[in-house]
């Protein structure tokens, strides 16, 4: 029987790339006074770094190596992304990134099966509550047993050091829980840990290699709102469940 299902939360929760992070770490820039600024195009390219403070750093590294160089760098890095947190907060409480499709209906469908719930990311534990509380309320928070997020691992993904915390702290085995992800990086950290992954693509990620997904979709899907399926088998409703999520995973625990 599936007992967890692991989250991801930018990209997969939510499109929180292109609209909210991006628009932050813009914000914050021009806050610090600062005339850099990441468009879509560019902030896809940064995608590839997983971290906000190491895409921070690799951009001066490989876009702008005539920066000066500061006091204490690591220090005022870590000052921008903070200033990047807190506009992500306030575009969030301002209602302008909703979840997902499924998203919230997959939720509701594992709770009422007793399915556990947790988040493994390399976004900042303060992104992951802020989107919580403004899509969900508050009390979602309580939702998630684990919330693996930010430094609490030294290694990001495509490490597989967050989802291996996540699995120690729900004391399950991967054979019994599945990673919803969107990225490459994501699905080789899940790999990484053992845990079979879903992923459900964007506009950023659509051209990851996904190779080792048990399944690849467009979302999550709702009824009346089908998915579009990219690889693995499809699900018997036109949308994702918890028994289909199940099914993705039976092959896993057969092989252990």
């Amino acid at each position: 029987m599936l007992k967890a299902i692991l989250f991801d939360v930018d990209g997969t929760m939510a499109e929180t790339e292109r609209d909210g992070h991006r628009v932050a770490f813009n914000l914050a820039f021009r806050d610090a006074g600062l005339d850099w600024d990441w468009d879509v195009a560019l902030y896809g390219e940064l995608l590839a770094v997983t971290g906000g403070k190491e895409r921070i750093r690799h951009f001066i590294d490989q876009h702008n190596p005539a920066y000066p160089t500061v006091a204490d760098e690591a220090r005022w890095i870590a000052g921008l992304h903070k200033a990047k947190t807190a506009h992500y907060l306030r575009l969030l409480a301002e209602g302008e990134i909703p979840l997902r499709p499924g998203v919230i209906r997959l939720l509701n469908e594992a709770r009422s099966k007793g399915i556990r719930l947790a988040i493994s990311t390399t976004t900042t534990p303060e992104n992951v509550t802020g989107l919580l509380e403004a899509t969900l309320g508050k009390e979602s928070i309580d939702w998630f047993e684990v919330i693996a997020a930010g430094d609490v691992v030294p290694a990001k993904k495509p490490a597989g050091d967050i989802y291996v915390y996540a699995l120690e702290a729900l004391k399950l085995e991967p054979h019994e829980c599945i990673a919803l992800e969107d990225s490459g990086n994501g699905v080789k950290s899940a790999l990484a840990a053992g845990i079979p992954v879903l992923v459900t693509d964007n506009a950023y990620t659509h051209a990851d290699d996904f190779s080792g997904a048990v399944s690849v979709i467009s979302d999550l899907g709702e009824p009346g709102q089908p998915i579009t399926l990219r690889h693995g088998p499809a699900p018997t409703a036109s949308f994702i469940d918890c028994a289909y999520l199940a099914e993705l995973s039976t092959p896993m625990r057969a092989a252990t």
